[in-house]
């Protein structure tokens, strides 16, 4: 596999959205309190009665399609990972936009708004390479933090996160109205170290 990444604009949403970002949920995370682990709070993998396929393109108004009707993404980096000339994944970071609550209002803060890998490309390290050119783009913008969604029913991408330095900052029960058992989890890694490393280098854009 000989992979690059390289930057996109939003014109180019719909060839971004061909990559599925739908997985099987065969296991989901019990949260509860305790004193024992991240941030006060355990997670503790168990299997579903019944697997299913979850896709967040098809909860409405989440298609890629739909982002610049609701937001303005001029501030955000949309990456595309190529295998040759197939497309392989994605990765879309937003930025200093107000109408994002996610973001706070802060212009340090930057959001992690998508990562997809095709399902035959998976395990292959592409995820990781998306990721790094994420955190990447957002240091060089000025951002300290990297924040992330996601729910207890990802339990690999909670795994993903928390192997890329990536902490649990928040628990929510209850967000997600329409999905009563589905909890939002959500994590941060720390630019500053980033930028302090030899390794940094400002992305080109």
């Amino acid at each position: 596999m000989t992979l690059r990444i390289e930057h996109e604009s939003p014109s180019h949403l719909a060839e971004y959205a061909r990559v599925s970002i739908a997985f099987d949920v065969h296991e989901t995370l019990e949260v509860y309190a305790s004193d024992f682990d991240v941030e006060g709070h355990a997670l503790r993998a168990r299997p579903v009665r019944a697997p299913y396929v979850k896709d967040y393109d098809r909860v409405p108004g989440n298609h890629p399609t739909e982002w610049p009707r609701r937001f303005d993404m001029n501030a955000w980096a949309i990456l595309v990972a190529w295998d040759g000339e197939t497309r392989v994944g994605g990765a879309v970071v937003a930025w200093d936009t107000p109408d994002v609550d996610m973001l706070e209002g802060r212009s340090d803060l930057a959001l992690l708004w998508d990562l997809r890998v095709a399902p035959a490309a998976r395990g292959r390290g592409i995820g990781s390479s998306l990721f790094r050119a994420a955190e990447s783009w957002a240091a060089g913008q000025g951002a300290h933090r990297l924040k992330v969604e996601t729910q207890n029913v990802n339990v690999g991408a909670c795994r993903f996160y928390a192997r890329h330095g990536c902490t649990l900052g928040a628990v929510r029960r209850l967000t997600y109205p329409e999905l009563p058992d589905e909890v939002q989890l959500i994590w941060y890694k720390d630019l500053r170290l980033l930028k302090e490393s030899p390794l940094y280098t400002p992305p080109i854009l």
